[in-house]
């Protein structure tokens, strides 16, 4: 196979969730809190993937200008992630609709059909994460237009299930609508072989945080680049009395002054001395405004590294198109060896 036909291949298997993204390669990025704004955002549609903005804790108008200004660096599609628990979240949706974003991914949970139905009408495409089979019909019978699975490897708030145990368990379950994988995926290798099993395209975080288009502080692309992959670790709860929904990050000293005071409020309401709702409120109190001081104010001991597994394939700062066109060309060489290591075996 020449560098021709592979790219024939290539293209052939990402097709689906290139057409439906509307760009060259169906290569998301994950949105990314105060990391997935309008410069990288912006930067990977241009590179010919699709880029999507982090709405996280925005205000309806701060999204609106977000969108707009995005809009002012890129005249290709891009996505914007929703948080379901939002409370604004329906002003959100009608900042997209106005905004007229292509696609609207949500997350968090599961949308309403309401929010789904109203972005659709507008003309936009919508997508939900979904941790198993079940969630996934489940969306599809909301007549969601894309499902994304994502698994435990991934940065930030995780499920329990790795990712190529959801790929195993959806790819081949899902065929109604397209498919993007995401969790721990830094090459393009690992891209071609979710294609091959069913996916669509996949989603890409952490790859992207030290893009040179990332506003991301020098200090926290510092702390990606020096990673490796099991420096990026869960979040650990001491007591099922009071649940910590997993965050994966690297570790730092935040790290462990969170089992600190996880164990110095659980002797206080073993005391006495807290109701189980204050302690509860101690304890997830901890990260406020964590994320922000890494990765705005490069703060990388007290504040929150969140990051993938794939971390560790995080080497440089690169631009955005070297780190899109690099992952296309791992791909293609891989299809190009298996094919001359076959045609050797015969």
């Amino acid at each position: 196979m020449d560098l021709r036909s592979a790219r024939a291949r290539l293209d052939q298997l990402w097709r689906r969730g290139a057409e439906f993204l509307g760009c060259e390669y169906a290569i998301m990025g994950g949105a990314m809190t105060w990391v997935s704004e309008r410069h990288l955002v912006a930067a990977i549609s241009n590179a010919g993937g699709f880029g999507v903005i982090a709405c996280g804790a925005m205000s309806p108008d701060q999204l609106a200008a977000e969108i707009a200004a995005t809009k002012e660096m890129t005249k290709r599609p891009f996505g914007v992630n929703l948080i379901v628990m939002h409370p604004e979240l329906a002003a959100l949706v009608e900042a997209c609709v106005a905004g007229k974003v292509s696609h609207v991914v949500f997350a968090g949970g599961i949308p309403s059909a309401a929010h789904v139905q109203k972005i659709k009408a507008a003309g936009a495409k919508t997508m939900a994460f979904a941790p198993g089979p079940p969630i996934a019909k489940k969306l599809m019978r909301m007549k969601i237009d894309g499902i994304i699975i994502e698994g435990a490897e991934a940065g930030g708030h995780i499920g329990p299930v790795s990712t190529s145990v959801l790929a195993q368990e959806i790819l081949p379950a899902v065929r109604e609508v397209p498919v993007f994988v995401a969790g721990g995926i830094g090459r393009g290798e690992a891209i071609l072989s979710y294609l091959e099993m069913g996916a669509s395209g996949c989603q890409l975080g952490t790859r992207f945080v030290c893009a040179r288009e990332s506003i991301a502080h020098a200090n926290f692309k510092k702390a990606f680049i020096l990673a490796a992959a099991r420096d990026a670790m869960p979040s650990i709860q001491l007591d099922r009395r009071f649940p910590v929904i997993p965050v994966r990050a690297i570790v730092n000293r935040a790290t462990e002054r969170f089992l600190e005071t996880q164990r110095g409020v659980i002797e206080r309401y073993n005391r006495g001395e807290l109701s189980k709702d204050a302690a509860q409120l101690e304890i997830e109190h901890f990260w406020a405004g964590s994320l922000r001081r890494a990765v705005i104010d490069g703060d990388v001991e007290s504040g929150s590294l969140m990051a993938g597994q794939s971390v560790g394939m995080v080497t440089r700062e690169q631009s955005t198109a070297e780190i899109i066109e690099e992952l296309v060309d791992q791909a293609l060489t891989a299809l190009m060896t298996r094919e001359r290591l076959e045609a050797a075996s015969q």
